[in-house]
């Protein structure tokens, strides 16, 4: 592909040409590189729910020509990756479990795993723990969170976050609660239920923690990726998704989500735009109908991408607190306070905030804001975003954070000591237009794709004629060379004409009979000619090696040396 500088990564969407490969974690996402210029990035599928390839390290080139052996070793590996037992046996085993003795109630600590009394012995050596009966209503105080921040951060509301949420719930009157990734909140939905003679509130968690699905029962949990939408139950789960959808009579649904905040925004709304023209598409009848009820919990300096991808939400001043985070927690001022807040298409003046925590009602924006949040009247809003008190300009035209000062030579508000002449917006790198961001870029879509074949058929990204694809083990493979160093001098490369391959033994030879002087114990017999790449000529690089090489070898192999490649 065509050398570019590139610019970062660009999720694709929408793509309808063919349907993407699987990882472990469902159907992949299809990303691009984006150049300066617009030139055309080579794309590439890569795991929806991994930021790290060493969590998965599924990666292919959307052009790429997969081999049948590859794809059969592929799918291998998913079903190696699968769950231990499906939900349906998950749900057998907990009915064999809450009918146990209390003493005979064990939870394997290292597995994560309800036992039953023929599993205790297999799992001997492990820590074992007693689980009570409040403790099986309560998964997420039982299991350890995940804390991987590139995969499946799992923070957990604190009980006052979480109180708040169910109370404000119920005040509007919703009677069904979709919790994509909340599982504090669901439980605590349940535990209402279980606890109290009130009308009961229904609720289905969607998670990808296969762990809750020994916890509840088919119709209360899916394995669900927020990421690609992907339900791993198949029919089965998506048929239970689609029954909670409906509302009978009286019936009022709202969806609470909250995201692992490393992940990427648009997929996720994506994916959340799915999950409301499903809930749509249950109550149209024909005629309009407004969108699903919905509340998006994820930090405040995401707004930008989130507003841009569902216009309809609104960010609260609500500072949503995490018991197992050690930043994310509700303070009192200043930087201390939680940056995660609630982005909601529900009216901000129905979204009553507590007075006893700091927050009050604003006449002139008609919600509930921070205390700290002074309304402007130049501006006409209470600005802040942060909980601390922002301060107008009036060269700007507009209200900034505390900390920062207008800049002459800049042009600009921002911190005190920031390097003058440092640009903040680069514009567009598609066509240079400063008005808009490449995502935005109305000639985007003209440069986007490649032409189109006779059979009216993609053919992908335009590749120049005298390019060399590398492919990612001939870049990792060129980065593992070893540097040279002291007596391990690379007799520089002698470019040689096909014909001459004898000379390479002889000097092979040769370099073979005088080493063992230099670097005794060192067999030379096999793999210290590391040749360079052929391209016409031959490059040939003879590695003698270091001594502190030979060092390492005689303390752990004295009889062989292998070069690395």
């Amino acid at each position: 592909m065509e050398n570019c500088e590139s610019l970062g990564i660009e999720l694709i969407l929408h793509e309808q040409d063919r349907p993407a490969p699987s990882c472990p974690h469902g159907p992949t996402l299809l990303f691009e590189k984006a150049c300066v210029g617009g030139a055309k990035g080579r794309r590439f599928y890569a795991c929806s729910a991994c930021r790290d390839r060493k969590d998965c390290n599924f990666f292919q080139w959307e052009d790429e020509k997969v081999s049948e052996a590859r794809l059969l070793a592929r799918e291998q590996e998913n079903k190696s990756k699968m769950p231990t037992f499906t939900h349906k046996e998950y749900c057998a085993r907990l009915k064999k479990f809450t009918s146990l003795m209390l003493h005979e109630k064990m939870f394997c600590v290292e597995c994560e795993l309800l036992l039953l009394p023929e599993e205790r012995l297999a799992h001997s050596s492990h820590r074992l723990s007693e689980v009570t009966s409040v403790q099986l209503r309560r998964p997420s105080a039982l299991l350890p969170p995940l804390e991987n921040k590139k995969s499946n951060a799992q923070y957990l509301f604190t009980d006052r976050s979480a109180h708040f949420l169910l109370e404000t719930l119920l005040r509007l009157g919703f009677t069904k609660v979709l919790c994509v990734g909340t599982p504090r909140l669901h439980e605590l939905i349940m535990l209402r239920n279980f606890e109290t003679k009130e009308k009961p509130m229904k609720s289905l968690l969607l998670d990808i923690d296969i762990r809750y699905a020994q916890f509840y029962g088919q119709r209360e949990f899916c394995h669900y990726n927020m990421f690609n939408h992907h339900l791993f139950g198949a029919k089965a789960s998506r048929d239970v998704l689609q029954g909670f959808l409906c509302e009978s009579e009286g019936e009022r649904l709202v969806m609470v989500a909250d995201p692992p905040f490393g992940g990427l925004v648009k997929p996720l709304a994506n994916s959340f735009s799915l999950l409301s023209q499903a809930w749509e598409a249950q109550h149209s009848n024909g005629g309009s109908v407004s969108e699903m009820p919905m509340i998006w919990i994820f930090p405040y300096f995401f707004e930008p991408r989130i507003v841009e991808c569902l216009p309809s939400l609104k960010m609260l001043d609500y500072q949503v607190d995490y018991e197992n985070h050690p930043l994310y927690k509700h303070g009192k001022s200043g930087r201390k306070q939680s940056p995660v807040r609630l982005f909601t298409n529900i009216c901000p003046k129905d979204l009553v905030l507590p007075k006893e925590e700091g927050y009050r009602f604003c006449s002139l924006c008609q919600r509930y804001v921070w205390s700290l949040n002074k309304h402007c009247s130049k501006c006409n809003v209470c600005p802040s975003k942060d909980g601390r008190e922002w301060k107008h300009c009036s060269i700007c035209e507009k209200c900034v954070k505390p900390s920062w000062k207008h800049c002459g030579s800049c042009s600009r508000c921002t911190l005190p000591d920031h390097p003058c002449g440092s640009k903040t917006d680069q514009g567009c790198f598609n066509c240079g237009s400063l008005a808009h961001k490449r995502n935005s870029c109305p000639q985007r879509e003209r440069t986007k794709f490649g032409k189109k074949g006779k059979t009216g058929k993609k053919m992908g990204a335009v590749v120049k004629a005298n390019a060399i694809r590398k492919s990612g083990a001939e870049r990792k493979a060129k980065k593992a060379v070893p540097k040279l160093q002291g007596p391990a001098v690379l007799l520089q490369s002698l470019r040689m004409p096909m014909c001459w391959p004898v000379m390479v033994a002889v000097l092979g030879a040769v370099l073979g009979a005088c080493l063992p002087a230099l670097a005794p114990g060192c067999d030379v017999s096999r793999n210290h000619i590391c040749g360079a790449r052929v391209q016409g000529d031959i490059m040939i690089g003879l590695m003698l090696p270091s001594h502190d090489s030979v060092q390492n070898l005689n303390r752990t192999s004295p009889e062989r040396y292998q070069c690395s490649k």
